[in-house]
């Protein structure tokens, strides 16, 4: 059968063998597992809501006419706040706990190795691809060395630190005595008092959102123009390598 002949086939039926022949070609590795998924679409959710809310918090909405119990839509915004960052903290307990009894992946966000020089050449490797000077990088079956960079660095620590300056906020309101004031009080004092511990949490969480949209451009363009998966790798755990 000709090639023309072929593609005609091809365009009326559907059927394509030199497809279904390249698609047996492309090679997928399991490389995160199903609490590590659901963790990362529930952190994805509590922190959009922790950013939304927290601008409110920190920018209020006008004041309302009427009684105050008619009007609760900043008590509203307080609590998904106080919930979503709860919910941050609970993820990340769980997230470690998974690290120590997942695969080898699942403990890539919590450790970077700094001193290997091997790992700086491929830094400055994807740092080139990123800038669009250089050619493909190679196929990384976890995170690429960049991105493990920037989720130790710009995700997990940032993440701390959000953590504990809201509960060290939150155990003002808790007062005297309640568990976040005995494990956050000392935030306080150690960044000089509550106003500069609002602002510090205020800025952190401009950085988070920064780094957020960093890794939602990295993930879609690696998925166009990289040589393996990254958004659907988060959704079936699988990375599909593309040649």
């Amino acid at each position: 059968m000709s090639a023309t002949t072929s593609e005609k086939l091809s365009h009326a039926t559907g059927i394509d063998d030199g497809a279904v022949a390249h698609g047996r070609s492309i090679k997928s590795v399991y490389v995160y597992e199903a609490p590590v998924r659901i963790w990362h679409w529930i952190n994805a959710l509590a922190i959009t809501v922790l950013a939304l809310t927290g601008y409110f918090i920190g920018s209020p909405l006008p004041t309302q006419p009427g009684e105050a119990s008619a009007n609760y839509l900043m008590g509203y915004i307080r609590f998904a706040h106080f919930a979503a960052g709860y919910l941050l903290a609970v993820g990340l307990i769980g997230r470690i706990y998974w690290a120590i009894v997942g695969n080898h992946h699942a403990r890539e966000l919590f450790w970077v190795p700094l001193l290997t020089r091997a790992y700086w050449v491929e830094v400055f490797g994807m740092l080139k691809w990123y800038a669009f000077v250089s050619a493909r990088p190679g196929r990384y079956v976890g995170h690429n060395p960049l991105a493990r960079f920037a989720m130790f660095f710009g995700y997990l620590l940032l993440t701390l630190f959000m953590i504990c300056t809201g509960f060290a906020l939150y155990g003002e309101g808790a007062q005297m005595g309640s568990w976040q004031e005995r494990m956050f009080g000392w935030v306080i004092p150690l960044m000089g008092q509550s106003q500069d511990v609002h602002t510090w949490h205020h800025l952190g969480m401009w950085a988070l959102i920064v780094f957020v949209i960093l890794h939602v451009y990295a993930a879609i363009r690696e998925d166009i123009m990289g040589r393996s998966s990254v958004v659907s790798t988060m959704i079936s755990g699988h990375r599909t390598f593309k040649d």
